[in-house]
């Protein structure tokens, strides 16, 4: 049940590679009542093999090494005289720590960056807090007089709501605004820095924690549901199920794409069914399957148009009856091309083939603001400089956003490609667009530019050339 919840879970590669490792861990467990220093240090292994073998490429510096170098130090402490379940659980743990310290030396991306793997420290703190639990230590006193009212309260009454917003300001007290939204509800999580901070609780009383957050800060997608009507919902449909819809010939198309306007671009063009997300907020493979199991056709082809949603698409294929495939395309203007390319009297290995090729066939370039300083492919970045990406890969930066963009576009020779296309951002003002635009169009007079309200956040634009 853990394994599949979070491979159900999982928004991103390291949700997908956890749920392998729960997978291997459950399937050296099953059919046991207990288990012994040695089983657990076997589960590890199994967990670290199954994770190995589930990534078509795996690449050493990630929490795959964090999962394989625990497992062995687990085996090793397992074969000592006198081993505990405990005892293996610490080694484990312990190594994991000092393997995740080493990712950056292994993989450069880290190391110029200057940060760990972040799916390894996921996978570090989830051994620390197994090992806490069977030590029988819990979580600090404090926090438990802050959400334990409201826990009780609400598991007697409701399921209360989901409140999810970001908070925009200067001076931000991160740790203060954590204990007072944990007094306010529970399923806490706070995580920023001082000018940005997301926020996620469950409560039964959103407009406190809503006038909380505006007292401190703009506030940002901010998102309110009633998980009582959702649960009365999911009961209704258990006990009143649907008839079973019509199936529909060809092939049907799911693509998960950020932002309103990327929307209805993809809608218009032939996609079947929508799923928000992309970078920083990707789908669940729960939410992908839900997309694939709502349309009526047999056939379903995926459009990740995100690399890190690209693992998460290919796990539906066996969590499903229906026949998947995925194109995988990194980004939206690659999603765009590969529909394009689609061909409704085809069938579907020909289809992906068509639609594979159509997506390599376009160069992507993405405009964004640096978070935080680093060292990417060699180069200097300072927090708030103008970033351009070429097909996910970082090649400029600069304080303007139309000379970033101008330069990729010189270096990929545009001036020889017939169409520019842009798709504009939601933080972008209607006179930055223009002056993007128009500069664009005087720099490259011969193209055709074309220009669409994409919407999508965190890129102020993205370009496709042809």
């Amino acid at each position: 049940a853990l394994a599949h919840g979070a491979l159900m879970g999982a928004r991103g590669n390291s949700g997908v590679i956890l749920s392998q490792i729960l997978r291997g861990i459950a399937r050296a467990l099953d059919r046991q009542d207990g288990f012994e220093a040695v089983d657990l240090a076997r589960a590890l292994q199994e967990g670290s093999a199954t994770a190995y073998k589930g990534v078509l490429r795996p690449v050493e510096g990630t929490m795959l090494t964090v999962i394989r170098e625990a497992a062995e130090a687990a085996s090793q402490e397992a074969a000592q005289d006198g081993a505990s379940t405990e005892s293996v659980l610490r080694c484990a743990s312990e190594e994991a720590e000092r393997s995740l310290a080493r990712t950056p030396s292994l993989l450069p991306v880290l190391r110029e960056a200057g940060v760990v793997d972040a799916g390894g420290q996921g996978l570090v703190l989830l051994l620390q807090g197994i090992l806490r639990f069977l030590r029988g230590e819990s979580v600090s006193e404090a926090m438990v007089k802050a959400t334990g009212a409201a826990q009780v309260e609400m598991a007697s009454e409701s399921y209360g709501y989901d409140v999810q917003f970001i908070m925009r300001g200067r001076g931000l007290d991160i740790n203060a605004i954590r204990e007072t939204i944990s007094a306010a509800g529970d399923s806490v999580l706070v995580v920023g820095d001082e000018e940005t901070v997301k926020v996620h609780v469950h409560s039964d009383r959103p407009g406190h924690i809503i006038d909380y957050g505006c007292s401190l800060a703009v506030l940002e997608d901010v998102v309110i549901e009633n998980m009582q009507a959702q649960h009365e919902e999911f009961v209704s449909k258990l006990e009143h199920p649907s008839p079973p819809a019509e199936q529909a010939t060809g092939v049907g198309i799911v693509a998960v794409v950020p932002g309103a306007g990327l929307q209805r671009v993809f809608e218009s063009l032939g996609a079947n069914a929508v799923v928000a997300g992309g970078q920083t907020m990707n789908p669940s493979t729960e939410e992908l399957l839900k997309a694939v199991a709502s349309l009526p056709n047999q056939q379903v082809i995926l459009l990740p148009n995100n690399s890190n949603v690209i693992l998460a698409a290919q796990q539906t294929k066996s969590l499903t009856t229906k026949e998947v495939a995925v194109v995988p395309t990194r980004t939206i203007p690659q999603g765009i091309s590969a529909l394009l390319a689609l061909n409704y009297q085809a069938n579907l290995a020909a289809n992906v083939t068509a639609m594979e090729t159509a997506a390599k066939g376009v160069q992507t370039i993405e405009i964004t603001t640096a978070v935080r300083s680093a060292k990417v492919n060699g180069m200097e970045v300072a927090r708030g400089d103008v970033i351009g990406l070429l097909n996910d890969e970082l090649i400029a930066t600069g304080k303007d956003c139309f000379e970033v963009a101008a330069h990729i576009l010189a270096s990929i020779h545009a001036e020889q490609m017939e169409i520019i296309t842009i798709y504009s951002g939601a933080n972008a003002t209607k006179s930055e667009i223009e002056a993007f635009v128009e500069g664009v169009r005087q720099r490259f007079p011969a193209q055709e530019i074309e220009l669409v309200d994409g919407g999508q956040p965190h890129y102020k634009y993205i370009l496709s050339a042809e």
